[in-house]
């Protein structure tokens, strides 16, 4: 099979404006219902977990969805996709395109735009989510935190797909894949009730899997990912240096839930590199899962960490 690998470093196509036409305003209630809901379960879930509905079955689900889903961010749509930090036979670039999108939080071609469009304006005037875009003020930063966190999601503003995914657009599996991101995303929300139904053979069954393995699973994998947009803009590590107005940090608590996400300094210091947590101690289960992919031979030109790469601040 074929060994193939996105574009390493955003594109800049000149004359390109940053964003598209704003999606149809359905898309906002669509988008509002998806915020909303997993996180009001979230919410919902410690008084509901002290006595009721709550099994080693809902466990399983919503861990295996938690990490299929987590790892195909992480892993597919971050590392390989927008960064390049490796290349990938065919069926293992399909197989993370479909994971990542059974976490709703976009389709991949979008996902990837945006997240190119954040890397070439980090923290400056068209970066998507910058928490910094009101100000260094306590008001100012407390209303950037909500902003990055999720309230950019509803500027209806979409990056330019021909300007920072040109690639993607002229992959079919992965248009494929992008367009069928609806059935994906209800697929990922369906399927653990219909398997916690089938199991149990109980609608209780289906309802405890479909709280625990669908809403609070799909709205604590949102809030993590969204702490990378924001907590770890504004609080944490700072290491290594990057460029211009970029305030990137390492934020140590989120290592584990976040798959190693979180050493978010030394990434936007480095950005191509497959491996964030490069300094001893530095959890980064997403590094371990490539370095597993390359031993059994489905990624190669993996992008290791080397003393040139990445550049300690004086």
């Amino acid at each position: 099979m074929v060994l193939v690998g996105p574009q390493r470093h955003a594109p800049s196509a000149v004359g390109k404006p940053l964003l598209e036409q704003p999606p149809p305003r359905w898309a906002l209630g669509v988008l509002t219902a998806g915020v909303a809901l997993p996180l009001l379960a979230l919410i919902a879930a410690v008084p509901v977990a002290w006595g009721w509905g709550l099994s080693f079955l809902d466990l399983f689900l919503a861990l295996a969805f938690y990490l299929v889903s987590g790892f195909g961010v992480t892993v597919g749509f971050h590392r390989y996709f927008t960064h390049g930090a490796f290349k990938a036979k065919r069926w293992l670039r399909i197989t993370l395109a479909t994971a990542g999108s059974l976490a709703i939080e976009g389709a991949p071609i979008i996902w990837v735009a945006d997240h190119r469009r954040h890397h070439a304006y980090a923290d400056r005037e068209g970066d998507p989510h910058s928490p910094w875009r009101y100000g260094a003020t306590v008001s100012g930063i407390a209303k950037g935190l909500l902003f990055a966190h999720m309230g950019w999601m509803f500027r209806r503003e979409s990056s330019n797909r021909d300007r920072f995914a040109p690639d993607l657009l002229a992959d079919p599996d992965i248009k494929l894949v992008d367009r069928l991101f609806g059935p994906i995303a209800l697929f990922s929300a369906f399927a653990p009730p219909l398997i916690g139904g089938l199991v149990t053979w109980s609608w209780q069954g289906a309802l405890t899997a479909f709280f625990w393995a669908s809403l609070v699973r799909i709205g604590l994998l949102h809030h993590i990912t969204w702490s990378i947009n924001s907590v770890c803009h504004v609080y944490g590590q700072r290491p290594f240096a990057t460029h211009g107005a970029d305030r990137a940090a390492n934020f140590w608590p989120l290592a584990v839930i976040s798959f190693g996400e979180n050493w978010h300094n030394s990434h936007h210091a480095d950005p191509t590199c497959a491996r964030h947590g490069v300094l001893p101690g530095q959890l980064d289960p997403s590094a371990r899962v490539i370095w597993a992919l390359e031993k059994a031979g489905w990624a190669s030109d993996v992008r290791w960490p080397m003393p040139r790469r990445p550049h300690a601040k004086p």
